[in-house]
């Protein structure tokens, strides 16, 4: 390996998500890494034509995989067979490998909105105002369906059934390995994207960090996102550990040095 690590940084610039603007925060990321890799940026799509040349692959803000799930899988396919360092590396259990593990931790006991997939499970859903359905290969809110009740015929194919919760707000705690970084919540439940600060108490951490330490990954970048019911509880909506979106415009400086900071040191501990 050269004396400064080749990083391919497999990102889509040109990808528009509602609230927000990730090739911002591509653009400042691989400007601050430069002090220490030497960085190409390319499109998922390109990534399993160029690997082979780097000495490791970040996934960052390359959009839902279903927009390019053949080049994907070909990526996967290829960094598993080679060995080559992959951030986040590939071992996670959550959204890179779709949306059933939530079925798992929901028969696991851990604190998840209930989730099911099977018609015969429907009697497992608490009684609800309305129901979301979600199939298992979504992102981004991509073929999201809310019904006011769910019917077995909802559950043909690869599709979840989870009840609508009436949460307070919704939080997302964000790590670097298993070190926490920051939190943000969107005060307003109608506006997702809208995130202030948040300050989380010990038991919010305690929360967050069951899900990282049940996840398989020692390098990557993970966000536990999860909605603050009328009783007080956290309930896991999501565990992001593929391509979260960060943003790092909403933090303070220091903040989001120290972010940087631990990003590259995590890169190197993938590489060594």
């Amino acid at each position: 390996m050269t004396a400064r690590p080749r990083v391919l940084y497999v990102t889509d610039l040109a990808y528009e998500a509602k609230g927000r603007r990730y090739c911002d925060e591509d653009i400042f990321l691989t400007s601050r890494l430069r002090a220490d890799f030497d960085i190409a940026l390319c499109h998922p799509g390109d990534a399993p034509a160029l690997m082979d040349a780097f000495d490791a692959v970040v996934v960052r803000n390359s959009g839902p995989v279903l927009t390019h799930q053949e080049q994907y899988d070909a990526f996967r396919a290829r960094a598993l067979e080679t060995g080559k360092p992959v951030h986040n590396q590939l071992t996670g259990k959550a959204d890179m490998r779709g949306k059933r593990y939530l079925l798992d931790l929901t028969a696991a006991g851990y604190p998840v909105i209930p989730t099911v997939d099977r018609a015969e499970d429907l009697h497992r859903l608490p009684e609800a105002a309305g129901y979301v359905l979600k199939p298992k290969a979504g992102a981004d809110s991509i073929g999201l369906r809310f019904v006011p009740r769910v019917e077995p015929a909802d559950l043909t194919g690869d599709v979840l059934a989870q009840p609508r919760i009436d949460f307070a707000y919704e939080v997302s705690f964000y790590f670097v390995d298993h070190d926490f970084q920051y939190a943000l919540y969107a005060p307003h439940p109608d506006r997702r994207w809208a995130l202030e600060r948040y300050e989380p108490t010990a038991e919010d951490l305690d929360f967050a960090r069951r899900f990282i330490d049940w996840n398989d990954i020692e390098h990557g970048i993970q966000r536990v996102d999860a909605c603050r019911t009328p009783e007080g509880g956290l309930l896991l909506v999501e565990l992001e550990d593929l391509n979260p979106y960060l943003s790092l415009d909403l933090l303070d400086a220091p903040t989001r040095e120290a972010f940087v900071d631990r990003f590259a040191k995590s890169l190197h501990g993938l590489l060594a």
